[in-house]
């Protein structure tokens, strides 16, 4: 099922095909469960995140395109939510959009990512955020013509998250 076929407030998601060997496995994850939600006061966030990533995370902002950390890493790792540190994308996954964020072509399991129809800003889009907390993480765009294994971009802010490099593995 595609999640751009299902309007609903969140929407499935996809499950990732398989990964090229020698790379960190991302389907080895299993979803979080239910009961390992992170809920946090607003108060708790901003004490916890900077202010750029409160912005981003908590208000669903953007960074600007080219600023980011991570829109250009090749370094090969797992990128987690900045705000809880759930595992959500892998760098066998990751590949150059050249739009100036990070770009995924399918998160690391199903569960880690919830999808949302966003129609902010006058546009018609499905937001991604982090299953575990909630933060913003980005948006997911389908039928681009990248020639990715699902021809799906999640664009997603250098500032959600963080990269845990694999062993070995320089920047």
């Amino acid at each position: 099922m595609s999640i751009f076929n299902n309007r609903s407030k969140t929407m499935p998601v996809a499950a990732p095909p398989s990964e090229p060997a020698n790379e960190p496995a991302s389907g080895t994850a299993a979803p979080p469960p239910a009961h390992a939600t992170v809920e946090k006061t607003d108060a708790q966030w901003r004490q916890e995140l900077t202010p750029e990533e409160y912005r981003v995370l908590r208000q669903a902002g953007t960074e600007r395109p080219y600023t980011g950390e991570f829109w250009d890493t090749h370094t090969r790792g797992v990128y987690q939510c900045r705000a809880c540190g759930t595992d959500l994308f892998t760098s066998n996954e990751k590949f150059d959009s050249h739009c100036g964020w990070p770009s995924f072509w399918a998160p690391l399991a199903e569960g880690t990512v919830r999808y949302i129809h966003d129609r902010s800003m006058g546009m018609d889009r499905v937001e991604v955020r982090c299953a575990t907390c909630d933060s913003h993480l980005g948006h997911v765009f389908d039928g681009e013509g990248y020639g990715t294994p699902t021809d799906q971009r999640f664009c997603i802010n250098s500032v959600s998250l963080k990269l845990v490099p694999a062993d070995g593995a320089g920047k």
